[in-house]
């Protein structure tokens, strides 16, 4: 050790400072490492959500064409056996 890490400042020693200091900074390091992480986490989360929200509204627009395609097959099946077809 260095003469000015032998110094003391009421009981506390250079060493012990920049031993907090560095500490303090490597802990605020690891923080902020941590929150782009999860920041960039968030943000891959909304895109597929957005991703899945579209893929499930095409499929619903897919759906409900046919829905609407067969609805007009069974009206037409309806308006070729009716009776008065029959009759006729």
């Amino acid at each position: 050790m260095t003469t000015i890490e032998h110094r003391e400042l009421k009981g506390i020693t250079i060493k012990n400072l920049l031993v907090t200091i560095i500490s303090t900074a490597s802990i605020v390091a690891s923080v902020v490492t941590s929150y782009l992480q999860l920041k960039n986490d968030i943000h891959d989360i909304k895109i597929n959500q957005e991703t899945q929200y579209r893929i499930y509204d095409i499929r619903l627009k897919v759906l409900e064409t046919n829905v609407t395609v067969l609805q007009h097959r069974v009206d037409e099946m309806t308006n070729n056996h009716s009776p008065q077809s029959l009759i006729h």
